[in-house]
């Protein structure tokens, strides 16, 4: 009765994480930005508002590096940008790497586990200088029970009691 843990193409991770197939790990890492302006930092990054963006300030690649005490399984990186919004600040071309610290990251294409992972924002639309993101998030599979296979629960009746205390 559990599911397989190959997340389909296109899958929203909310839902995902809803189903307890995935959680969201952003607040277990140290995050740092290249540059940003004043009011426009990691904070509204990582508020859970879409009105809000971190804007940098200086010049390409604008960096966002995001460092986990322990090796960390990175599932999923979702990034919210909003070209109808910010227009030239909009990222268009982004390499994403991964490594145990700034002198050794890869760019990746696929679920890996790390110590950090960089953002770097190579280009934007129109060749705007700065860059506006809205939101970073960051999931991880959920880890099967070593007690035994249960069934998920899925419904807020029955995850108020799925773990045992």
């Amino acid at each position: 009765m559990t599911t397989p843990n190959k997340t389909p193409p296109g899958a929203d991770p909310k839902q995902l994480e809803r189903t307890g197939t995935v959680r969201e790990i952003g607040s277990q890492a140290v995050w740092s930005l290249s540059s940003c302006k004043p009011g426009f930092g990691v904070d509204q990054l990582r508020d859970d508002n879409l009105e809000t963006y971190w804007q940098s300030d200086g010049s390409q690649p604008h960096l966002v590096n995001i460092q986990f005490r322990r090796k960390t399984t990175v599932k999923t990186l979702c990034i919210y940008a909003d070209y109808k919004s910010d227009e030239s600040y909009t990222p268009s071309k982004i390499s994403v790497r991964v490594g145990n610290n700034f002198h050794n990251l890869q760019e990746i294409r696929k679920p890996t586990r790390t110590f950090m992972i960089q953002i770097a924002v190579l280009a934007n639309h129109q060749n705007g200088r700065d860059t506006h993101m809205r939101q970073i998030k960051i999931y991880t599979p959920v880890e099967e029970s070593s007690i035994g296979k249960f069934p998920r629960c899925t419904t807020i009746d029955f995850m108020m009691y799925r773990s045992i205390r």
